[in-house]
């Protein structure tokens, strides 16, 4: 990786919740224009988008692959921390982006 560990882990984090509650709010938008329940469609999206707002956080996954295998074959265990770390991050800036559309919505407590 080129860039500096602890901006590309705050940046992570924040693709991350970015990815799901924009999806989530513009889908949410397109549902209010075609007829169907908003906050619904908000919620539901939100649980649909999780995995692909981490996998756009982490840069997909052929740099990732990389960086596990120059772990794994060059003895380089930093690397290996370092995209651990990342996956972390983006796992916790989507678990963000869910708790604040649950909240929004409200959907649980239905």
């Amino acid at each position: 990786m080129n860039e500096a560990f602890v901006p590309a882990f705050i940046n992570s984090y924040f693709i991350s919740l970015g990815v799901l509650l924009g999806g989530a709010l513009i889908g949410g938008l397109s549902a209010f224009f075609t007829g169907q329940a908003p906050m619904t469609t908000v919620f539901r999206l939100s649980d649909n988008l999780r995995i692909w707002a981490i996998v756009a956080a982490i840069g997909g996954t052929f740099d990732m692959m990389y960086s596990f295998e120059r772990g794994i074959f060059n003895g380089e265990t930093k690397d290996i921390v370092k995209q651990v770390l990342l996956i972390l991050s983006a796992l916790g800036g989507a678990q963000t982006g869910a708790l604040i559309i649950n909240w929004f919505t409200q959907e649980h407590l239905l």
